[in-house]
């Protein structure tokens, strides 16, 4: 019979081979496939430890009765220049816009919560980034939440992008986001944040991370969900992205392999 850490580990093995060719493919065999959120946390675990990967910072959103939100981003998959190389879905770039922010100090594990003033206090820099969007399954609509979350909910890495002022970002809760090429603008998106302020899934994060004896440490990146969902932009091309008044990014994609 197996226990909850060979199935993890198993389940480990097949999704970090995944991860480290760009590959998907069917859901995990049924012996070591995660029917829980603490199984399925297992397996992250177990991923990054397969990989022997840095934690260089985390995904997170609010949670819900029967969801948490919380993935790892591994340090050699944040990017900070462009071309920003991926691996791709259908020939294209799937992305979403969202803030970054940048602790300067560690957040240590201890007895007591952290205050929101002193989680505000050890973030130093916030940027607008494109969280790199990519499911080790075929068919990711057909796997259960927990599935997902053992996967790292579809994150394959984060391109970092300029820095912007970190009052105003951690206040929009709505932006207009407009998307140009070489050629001129391409699309506009009514930004909205799923859960109206960017920082409030932070604090939960660190809460969540302290109550399971894990630090936040300094050079970490925190993002905390997009403002415009997932989108599906061309290869090859010099992109740029405005976040309103707050500043643009540019970036171009190219594939990996």
């Amino acid at each position: 019979m197996h226990t909850h850490s060979d199935a993890a580990y198993a389940a480990a093995q097949i999704l970090a081979a995944r991860r480290l060719r760009g590959e998907a493919g069917p859901r995990l065999p049924e012996p070591c496939r995660p029917n829980t959120l603490e199984e399925a946390v297992m397996v992250q675990t177990a991923v990054t430890r397969e990989m022997d990967a840095e934690v260089g910072g985390w995904k997170c959103g609010l949670p819900t009765p029967d969801r948490i939100v919380v993935a790892p981003i591994y340090s050699h998959t944040i990017q900070r220049s462009s071309p920003c190389s991926i691996w791709p879905k259908g020939g294209h770039a799937r992305v979403e816009p969202e803030f970054a922010f940048v602790f300067g100090e560690d957040l240590p594990t201890r007895d007591l919560p952290y205050t929101h003033a002193e989680i505000d206090a050890a973030i130093t820099r916030t940027h607008m980034a494109l969280e790199l969007i990519a499911s080790r399954y075929s068919d990711p609509a057909s796997v259960s939440f927990a599935e997902a979350l053992a996967d790292g909910l579809v994150n394959q890495g984060l391109f970092l992008g300029p820095e912007v002022d970190s009052e105003l970002a951690q206040q929009t809760s709505e932006v207009q986001l407009k998307l140009a090429d070489a050629c001129g603008p391409v699309e506009q998106y009514a930004g909205r944040h799923p859960n109206t302020l960017p920082r409030l899934p932070l604090y939960w994060l660190v809460e969540y991370l302290r109550c399971h004896g894990q630090a936040i440490h300094a050079g970490q990146v925190v993002i905390t969900g997009s403002y415009a969902g997932v989108l599906t932009l061309p290869l090859a091309q010099d992109l740029t992205i405005e976040y309103a008044a707050l500043g643009s990014l540019q970036v171009r994609f190219e594939a990996l392999g």
